[in-house]
């Protein structure tokens, strides 16, 4: 799916691009049986105060009822459409099951319309198809994986995201995250096959202010430029750095700082640490 640049015919689109949309389906409209009105909150509790900065406004949304479960076990489904969604980064493909029923789900590269999919125990490892890591072949690549049986995929759910099994110690597989973090998973939790498809996502240049506006994202600003009443780095005499480390309206260091627990129930299944970035500070660690 290529990114479409404009002519320059304004400030905002010589540096702005756009999807094209061509693999989506033509003239096909959201399912509204499987669609609901998304209540927007604005960053705010129902007290009305701002629990989450920065938020507010943007276009507004109607939202998709996706399966993350895929709890439909040796009903097959045909693939009905290609679909755009505005409350994620991946696309979603409209499956009619055997026995009449729809359902939305995570579209994966290469799923086409017209492909049967089918989830359970006994399947083929094809593209689109759900099954236990236990019966996955080791190296396939997956999305939409489970961290505990039943519950429905948490991880690798954004565009272009995959993680790659590993391997089969006992009663847990061994998964690469798409971080890079190598952590131990029940075998028994399920996984779709294949890597979910509009990678191209991330070449999307937003060229404006306004692009992001429509996303509900309201413009940051900066500790340093703020009253001392509203920030601890702000005030003083003309720009100053901040007199401190980077920190919150709440005085929480925002940079260098290890944010997980050391008594996390999770850490024995970590094998790895995804390796650190730009955003780490020197010494910090992972």
């Amino acid at each position: 799916m290529p990114v479409k640049v404009y002519k320059p015919t304004s400030a905002g689109r010589r540096n702005s691009s756009v999807l094209d949309f061509s693999h989506l389906t033509k003239g096909k409209r959201r399912e509204k049986s499987l669609t609901e009105r998304l209540l927007n909150k604005a960053g705010h509790d129902s007290a009305g105060h701002i629990t989450s900065r920065f938020r507010g406004g943007g276009a507004r949304r109607i939202y998709r009822k996706v399966d993350f479960r895929r709890s439909k076990d040796g009903v097959p489904a045909v693939v009905a459409a290609i679909e755009y969604d505005p409350n994620r980064t991946a696309d979603l493909a409209l499956l009619h099951y055997a026995d009449g029923e729809k359902r939305y789900i995570l579209a994966p590269k290469g799923l086409v319309v017209g492909a049967k999919v089918v989830s359970g125990d006994r399947c083929d490892p094809d593209v689109g198809n759900s099954m236990p890591l236990e019966v996955i072949p080791v190296g396939l690549q997956v999305h939409n994986v489970e961290l505990q049986p039943g519950r429905g995929g948490q991880i690798a759910r954004s565009a272009g995201s995959t993680c790659q099994l590993m391997a089969r110690d006992g009663d847990y597989a061994v998964l690469v995250m798409p971080s890079g973090e190598m952590r131990k998973v029940l075998a028994r939790c399920r996984a779709t096959i294949g890597v979910i498809g509009n990678e191209d996502w991330q070449n999307v240049r937003w060229g404006k202010a306004g692009r992001v506006r429509y996303l509900g994202r309201r413009p940051h600003n900066r500790g340093t430029a703020q009253n001392p009443v509203s920030h601890p780095m702000g005030g003083g005499e003309g720009r100053t750095g901040g007199g401190r480390h980077p920190c919150s309206p709440t005085g929480k260091l925002s940079k260098g700082v290890k944010t997980r627990r050391g008594k996390a129930r999770s850490n024995s299944f970590i094998l790895r640490r995804r390796p650190p970035g730009k955003h780490t500070a020197v010494g910090s660690g992972s």
